[in-house]
This record gives C-alpha cells, structure tokens and sequence, in this order.
C-alpha cells in the first residue's frame, strides 16, 4: 500500500520546529545595569532568570516528545482523509501556541501569580491531549487509513497509552490551582514516561510486519 501521508508529516515537522524555535526568543541577556548592580556580577544576574530556564526547558521537552509520538503514530497511518488532515491540523496549532503560556509561566512562576499561570500552562496540554486522541480515534476507526496487518489489539494498545493522559493532564490542571509546583511535576512525570514509552509504537511496526 502507498503511504499518502508524507506531506503530512512534512508540513508537521516543519511547524513543530517552528514551534520550538519559537521558545528560545523567551530567553533574554540580563542587560548591563542588571549585573552591574547585583554583588555577584553577571553570575547573579543569571541566575535570577531561572524561571525563563524552566519554562523553556519544560517547553522543549514537551513539544520533543509531542514530535516523536507525532512521527511514531504516522507511521501506522497510511492514508490521508479530510477529517484526519484537520485533526492533525488542530495538534499543530496546539503546538504553536506552547510559547504564550510558558512566557506567561517564566514570568510569573515566582510570583502569587504562579496558580493561574500554571493553570493555563496545564489547561493547553489537557487540550493537546485530547487533540491526539482525536487524531487516533479519526484514523483507527477507519482500518483502510492504517498500516497493513496492524491489528486490533495493536490499534487499542495505541489507543490506551493516550487516553490515560487525559485524566493525567486533568489532574495536573485541577492541582494548579492549589499546589502548582505539584502540577508541573506531575506533567514533566508524564512526559518522561512517554518519552520512554514510545517505543511501544516501533514495537507496533516490527510485529506488523513480521
């Protein structure tokens, strides 16, 4: 079978690395009167801009492992259908607006501001979540858009290492409100697990083909 979707996953790739380019303009030089007028110089000047750091490094990871599991569910997915290309579209867009809430989150993290800013930041993967599921659901409902030999006990694997996130990114959000250090713990935690978890998906390919 022809696979259909490689300008699909051009055009993703492409706006995924915009994404996270987009990211880096958050992180700013302390200018000179900032350094000159701290007791530890430039060093302290630094420093004081850990929040940016976090963000940013939360960010990156976040929209790195949104490419990979990206990649990897396109490489069960064979053909294109209206609905699919804008279920895809819908995770782009997503994806592009990550830099608003984590400039939002580096600036305000270490103020009394921090719940409210944590919520949005939460709120957005809740919303990038459910994007990829919709996209899995529009694809695996339709078996003739999937790779040949991927079986159902395949589809439902895929299926259920996102749908747990969903809970997840909730809870995560709802925490925000009262712990929000908690809740940003409990995203990195989810994202870590995925980055470890995607594998399953080659492990989907190797079977399907054997």
């Amino acid at each position: 079978m022809e696979k259909e979707t490689s300008r699909i996953e051009a055009f993703s790739d492409a706006v995924f690395a915009i994404a996270i380019t987009l990211l880096v303009l958050e992180l700013h030089v302390p200018p000179i009167e900032a350094a000159s007028h701290q007791p530890g110089g430039l060093t302290a000047a630094l420093t004081t801009l850990w929040p940016s750091y976090l963000a940013f490094g939360l960010s990156f990871f976040s929209i790195y492992i949104m490419w990979v599991n990206h990649h990897k569910l396109f490489k069960q997915i064979y053909k294109r259908s209206s609905p699919l290309m804008f279920a895809n579209g819908l995770i782009l867009f997503l994806a592009t607006c990550i830099s608003f809430p984590t400039a939002l989150l580096a600036e305000y993290i270490n103020t009394s501001y921090i719940n409210t800013a944590v919520a949005l930041y939460t709120a957005l993967f809740v919303c990038i979540n459910l994007s990829f599921n919709l996209l899995w659901w529009l694809a695996s409902k339709d078996s003739s858009l999937l790779r040949p030999g991927l079986t159902s006990q395949h589809i439902r694997a895929i299926k259920r290492n996102y749908l747990y996130g969903i809970p997840i990114h909730v809870l995560a959000c709802l925490l925000s409100f009262f712990y929000p250090v908690i809740a940003l713990l409990v995203c990195a935690c989810l994202w870590t697990y995925w980055a470890f978890t995607s594998g399953k998906l080659d492990m989907v390919k190797e079977e399907s083909t054997s």
